[in-house]
């Protein structure tokens, strides 16, 4: 699956989606020492807590999600490559905060920035990458605003690679859901190389990571720190047990052991009150559609991506599905295209919708078939 798809879906889910309201007993989410927080299953983009995950706050360093998201993407398209060596100007050896400590004038290869960035959070890292992705961090700056927007980061603003304070660079809880969910899934190759390393030496200079919840939790493999004297202390935690990913977003503790103690809160307590239950396979026929002028009768109708919900514990056998297929659906179809709507109902009542995509593609029929369903039409 592309990464538009799945980002569309996400935006939509992450904004509309959350648990409903089935039985008499609802988990209790646990109350966190934090300004906004939001816990999201990968799976179904669904967001099981959330506290003020609208509310504009800083960001920091988990600004850095998006050069690395717009870095990744650099590297796909192929305008950079990992082995490209890389000046380091003045202004990047300059920047303060979070260091790799690059030196000025020299050259650094890209995949070791890409470290330095991750693991070590150098602020210096990312205008390097910036400025040869970009030509300058001010433009930089520009194509994360412009990805932002085409990932649904309505409430975002940015003003630099690094997530040094200005009063323009901004987000939410909710937006910062679906950038590091992206960028999981977009990515995921990268996600697994670089946001697991523990530490990492540069210039002699060896720097752990401070994502704390990688020394205490096997299950946790991401993501991303935040800190300034106004945001806080902030925490983007992603923990994979078994089958099921979670993500969440923790902004504003008073303390790095703090952000770590919370979101790990929050996410145990989500695996331990939820379970996941798949409703469709990835690249399973849901449903045959009838498609009218197309080379072949019916497409195979499902979904790119596995299907699986969260529910509450014990929900799991409650759950019954309603494919709606498009009316008159008519060649050609393309491989993605929407082909109807799965509805779900929890005992008895309504949970969500999801659209359904053609898994094949149909092509125009020939000049008889056309003609034929032309009539069927008619009277259909």
């Amino acid at each position: 699956m592309s990464f538009r798809p799945f980002v569309l879906a996400l935006v939509a889910l992450l904004s509309a989606v959350s648990v409903p309201a089935v039985g008499q007993t609802q988990p209790v989410p646990p109350a966190l020492a934090a300004k906004s927080w939001l816990l999201l299953e990968m799976s179904s983009g669904q967001t099981l807590t959330a506290e003020k995950p609208d509310e504009r706050l800083e960001p920091a360093s988990l600004t850095k999600l998006m050069t690395a998201y717009l870095t990744f993407s650099a590297l796909h398209k192929k305008t950079l490559n990992l082995d490209q060596p890389l000046p380091v100007s003045e202004k990047a050896w300059r920047t303060g905060g979070s260091k790799m400590f690059v030196k000025v004038d020299t050259q650094v290869p890209v995949e070791e920035l890409i470290k330095g960035m991750i693991v070590q959070s150098g602020n210096d890292a990312c205008v390097v990458l910036a400025e040869a992705i970009a030509g300058s961090e001010e433009n930089f700056a520009q194509l994360m605003n412009r990805e932002a927007q085409r990932l649904g980061m309505s409430a975002s603003s940015f003003r630099n690679s690094t997530g040094l304070p200005d009063p323009e660079h901004y987000t939410t809880a909710r937006d910062l859901a679906k950038l590091a969910a992206a960028l999981i899934h977009d990515f995921p190759e990268e996600y697994r190389k670089y946001y697991s390393m523990k530490e990492y030496t540069y210039n002699g200079i060896t720097q752990p990571n401070r994502n704390r919840l990688l020394f205490i939790d096997p299950t946790v493999d991401g993501v991303k720190t935040g800190h300034t004297e106004a945001a806080g202390y902030c925490l983007i935690s992603s923990a994979k047990r078994e089958q099921r990913r979670l993500l969440s977003v923790v902004l504003g503790t008073a303390s790095d052991s703090a952000r770590a103690s919370e979101s790990h809160k929050l996410l145990n307590w989500g695996f331990l009150s939820f379970d996941s239950v798949m409703i469709q396979p990835a690249s399973q026929a849901l449903a045959d559609v009838r498609v009218w002028k197309g080379s072949q009768s019916t497409a195979k109708a499902g979904f790119a991506d596995d299907l699986a919900i969260a529910l509450p514990k014990g929900y799991a056998d409650k759950v019954s599905k309603e494919f709606v297929a498009e009316p008159r659906l008519i060649a050609p179809i393309e491989a993605g295209q929407k082909l109807g709507t799965l509805k779900l109902a929890v005992d008895g009542k309504p949970f969500a919708e999801y659209p359904v995509i053609a898994l094949e593609k149909v092509e125009l029929g020939n000049i008889f078939v056309r003609i034929l369903d032309t009539i069927r039409l008619w009277f259909a």
